[in-house]
């Protein structure tokens, strides 16, 4: 793999947990205000977003370890 490609890969593995960042923390004052469907919303896609971070970290650890 080129080093290039491993710089895109870790640059949206770092955008993406920002996103997931703010995503998390909407949800956490969703709840604390009782918006339960905004709180399940915000809450689903930072989980989805979260699964797909943590899928690009390990093919680029998989690429390192060989």
């Amino acid at each position: 793999m080129k080093q290039s490609t491993i710089r895109a890969l870790f640059r949206a593995y770092n955008s993406l947990h920002i996103i997931i960042d703010e995503l998390y923390e909407q949800f956490e004052k969703a709840v604390e205000n009782e918006d339960y469907g905004d709180a399940s919303l915000l809450e689903a896609r930072a989980d989805r977003l979260f699964s797909e971070a943590e899928a690009i970290l390990a093919v680029i650890l998989e690429y390192q370890n060989g």
